[in-house]
């Protein structure tokens, strides 16, 4: 059984994240957009536990728009897909605000999130499950390919900081079509 216990202090700001994405703004209604994201990333070395490679998952975000240029973020994303039983998979889920700044078809972003990460393996001689507190910080740029659709290519720097080996590489790539409203 897992001890939750010492993450209570996320309760607030995990609640404010989950109210800010599901409660329409003033903003909504006069018509401000925000944009749903799926695609590829990939996770440096060692990111939530040592001696493990770089993962490959996915990514799934959304973003909306409460006042202009700023936006409340929820980023869900999966690693560890293909891999063997000996080698974790891990999740993350992460919250938090977003600015984005765009003009003619190109939208640049940053945006600092937190939230949880979980990693767990089924087999081999190293067995891992575990749950921490999780951080990332980066950015990204979003290149319009029709009207409602984008590529987007980014960078993150990701970690847990309680978990996290020393020598870790806290670096995520990410890239994939976005859906613009």
């Amino acid at each position: 059984m897992h001890n939750f216990s010492r993450f209570s202090f996320l309760a607030p700001p995990l609640f404010l994240s989950f109210l800010l994405l599901c409660v329409p703004a003033p903003a909504h209604a006069a018509g401000s957009s925000g944009d749903l994201y799926f695609g590829y990333s990939r996770l440096g070395s060692n990111t939530f536990n040592a001696d493990i490679g770089g993962l490959n998952g996915w990514e799934a975000a959304g973003n909306f728009s409460w006042m202009p240029f700023v936006g409340a973020e929820a980023d869900l994303a999966h690693y560890g897909v293909g891999s063997g039983a000996s080698v974790p998979r891990s999740t993350t889920f992460l919250f938090g605000p977003r600015v984005t700044l765009g003009a003619a078809g190109v939208h640049v972003f940053a945006h600092g999130l937190v939230g949880g990460e979980h990693s767990a393996n089924s087999g081999g001689p190293g067995h891992i499950s575990n749950n921490a507190l999780a951080v990332a910080f980066g950015g990204g740029v979003d290149v319009r390919i029709l009207p409602f659709f984008a590529w987007r290519v980014g960078a993150d720097y990701i970690a847990a900081p309680t978990q996290s080996p020393p020598g870790a590489s806290h670096d995520r790539f990410t890239t994939g079509l976005v859906f613009r409203f």
